[in-house]
C-alpha cells in the first residue's frame, strides 16, 4: 500500500528521493521531518483572510492579471480527489454584454497546512490567470513569485503522503 501511494503521489521525482521517503515512512519519521522543516502555523483561517491573503501576492507580481471577485476555502476540494486548488472563470450574460468572474478555490485542507504549503497553492493558482497550461513559462512564473516553490511542491505531496499513511495504519 505504502509503495503504491508514494509512487502515486511522487511520480517523476526520482527514484533516490522516493527511496528516502519510503525510509522515513518505514522508520516511522514521515511526520517528524515535514514537522522539523515546517514548525510555523499560519492565522489564515477564514475566506476574508484568504482572499487578502491571494491579493497581496497578486498585486506584488501579477498587476495586469485580470481582478479576482472571490477567493475561499473549499471543503469539496479533498486530497482523495487530487485537487487543493481550482481556478474557474465563470461567464454570464449581463445586459446583452459577457461578463467574466474569476474565482479561486483552495481546498480547506490548507487551513492546518503549514504556511508555505498555503503560499504554495496560492502562487500556483494565481500562476494559472497568466498561464493556463503547467507548462515551462508557468512554473517559471511561479518560481518568479515563489522562489521556493518546488521545494514546496514537493514537501507538500510529502505531507499529503505522511498523513495517508498514517490514516491507512
Amino acid at each position: 500500500m505504502s509503495a503504491a501511494l508514494i509512487q502515486q503521489y511522487l511520480p517523476g521525482y526520482p527514484a533516490h528521493l522516493r527511496a528516502q521517503i519510503t525510509q522515513l515512512h518505514a522508520q516511522g519519521q514521515l511526520g517528524t521531518y515535514i514537522q522539523q522543516r515546517y514548525p510555523q502555523v499560519h492565522a489564515v483561517q477564514s475566506d476574508k483572510a484568504l482572499y487578502d491573503f491571494c491579493i497581496e501576492l497578486k498585486q506584488r507580481y501579477l498587476k495586469n492579471a485580470p481582478l479576482l471577485d472571490k477567493v475561499h476555502f473549499d471543503n469539496k476540494l479533498t486530497v482523495e480527489k487530487q485537487t487543493l486548488g481550482l481556478n474557474t472563470a465563470i461567464s454570464r450574460v449581463q445586459g446583452g454584454k459577457l461578463k467574466a468572474k474569476k474565482e479561486i478555490r483552495i481546498s480547506a485542507f490548507f487551513k492546518t497546512a503549514p504556511l508555505e504549503f498555503l503560499q504554495m497553492i496560492v502562487v500556483h493558482e494565481l500562476a494559472h490567470l497568466k498561464e493556463r497550461d503547467h507548462d515551462k513559462a508557468f512554473y517559471q512564473l511561479c518560481l518568479h513569485m515563489e522562489p521556493n516553490y518546488m521545494q514546496y511542491e514537493f514537501d507538500c505531496r510529502v505531507y499529503l503522503l505522511s498523513l495517508l499513511l498514517s490514516e491507512s495504519e
